[in-house]
């Protein structure tokens, strides 16, 4: 999928309502994450990014780009811009921003929006060795591909949870990221 099939696609499909977890929102704390799509001979990649181990919370994980709102941030969009900038290096300049998806509630209790954003392909990043341990890029197309799509059931604090995985080589992608590329996905298709 390249970049005018991907706009053209996500500009014409609704957004399904989100699903509402178990918390009530005044208890949850504000989040954006960037989905960096970037440009590459004509298809997109999505940029992710590896947690530092030594992190106290999702050390290793997979993740995109960003984290909590703070309260000088004018948007979400702002959330996603600085976290970026400050975790790998991406100028606000170099992002060209098309759109969110819908907000996703965390088993941690934050609710997170994903803000989808274009990137030239010809970009080098700088990761902050204190949350980054790895900048890496995966074909759009593998998380189109429903063959990649992985959830099972699981209780946390009492509660029954779908965890979703879509691994890619030897990347373990699961958790809220695998399930906003899901979201994604699924506003695509």
């Amino acid at each position: 999928m390249n970049k005018s099939e991907f706009l053209q696609k996500f500009q014409y499909q609704r957004l399904m309502e989100p699903s509402h977890g178990s918390w009530p929102p005044s208890k949850l704390k504000a989040a954006a994450v960037l989905v960096p799509l970037v440009e590459k001979h004509n298809t997109l990649e999505v940029l992710l990014t590896k947690r530092a181990s030594h992190l106290r919370h999702h050390g290793g994980q997979i993740s995109f780009p960003g984290g909590k709102a703070e309260p000088w941030d004018e948007s979400m969009i702002a959330t996603a811009m600085r976290e970026a900038q400050e975790e790998i290096g991406l100028s606000p300049d170099n992002v060209e921003i098309i759109g969110q998806l819908n907000p996703y509630q965390t088993i941690s209790g934050y609710i997170v929006t994903p803000v989808i954003g274009f990137v030239p392909g010809d970009l080098n990043y700088r990761a902050d060795d204190n949350e980054v341990a790895e900048i890496f890029q995966v074909p759009l197309q593998h998380f189109l591909n429903s063959h990649n799509h992985r959830s099972v059931e699981a209780t946390f604090k009492g509660h029954q949870h779908q965890v979703h995985f879509m691994p890619y080589q030897n990347y373990n992608i699961w958790g809220a990221t695998a399930a906003m590329l899901k979201d994604l996905a699924e506003h695509l298709i």
